[in-house]
């Protein structure tokens, strides 16, 4: 093989240095467009003496919980389905004229998020909050997946979506049938999940209670996460 002059030599190391530096500017572009995930949290880490109580889907509307939430001025957030308010979203209506709540996203259809693509997830995500938006005229800034279930691309769905974080629970403090949920003692910045089901009256009273022994007070959950 001829052996290069130095010129030629230095030409060849450049060419052959343009790709790398070429494919290393795409990788760095390629990080930075990947859309951000929105964090996972399941209890809040403060100093502040509070617990948050949180509502799931929304098909049983019962005047007694309602009653409650509104006379305890308890600053509780629904995560609503659309077509449970659909029927009847007057109960809401109420609730968020004249108490302390705020309206947050469970999806369109309660699926498990992980069985559908990107484009699904979107579909239910996005679906969820321009329906809560066109109801209530304020738009969800939390996400609950249905089941607890989620994956990264419901992660980057929710941001995408508008969501600030997915929100998971510290304990499910509601009563299924014969199953009766357990008494923990509940810290500070733990998250309670209740449902919009026949004990939820009784639920939310117990979950008042426990706060109460604890020394805690319910706040708004939104107000806590950071952005």
């Amino acid at each position: 093989m001829p052996r290069l002059r130095p010129r030629h030599a230095l030409r060849a190391a450049l060419a052959a240095l343009v790709p790398l530096a070429l494919l290393g500017a795409s990788g760095g572009s390629a990080h930075a467009d990947r859309p951000e995930a929105a964090p996972v949290v399941s209890r809040v880490e403060t100093t502040d003496p509070v617990v948050f109580i949180t509502i799931d889907d929304g098909w049983f509307h019962d005047p007694a919980a309602a009653r409650l939430l509104l006379d305890r001025r308890v600053p509780a957030s629904l995560f609503l389905l659309p077509g449970a308010y659909s029927y009847d979203s007057g109960y809401f209506h109420r609730l968020l004229d004249h108490g302390r709540v705020r309206v947050e996203n469970h999806t369109v259809g309660h699926p498990d998020l992980t069985t559908l693509d990107a484009a699904g997830q979107k579909a239910e995500v996005c679906g969820a909050r321009d329906a809560h938006l066109a109801e209530f005229g304020d738009g969800p800034r939390l996400l609950r997946p249905p089941y607890g279930v989620y994956d990264a691309t419901t992660r980057t769905t929710a941001r995408a979506c508008g969501a600030k974080a997915v929100v998971m629970w510290t304990y499910d403090l509601t009563t299924w049938g014969q199953w009766t949920p357990p008494t923990p003692e509940l810290k500070a910045g733990d998250i309670i999940l209740l449902h919009f089901n026949e004990t939820l009256e009784q639920d939310l009273e117990r979950a008042l209670a426990l706060a109460d022994a604890a020394g805690l007070e319910p706040a708004p959950l939104r107000e806590y996460v950071p952005e």
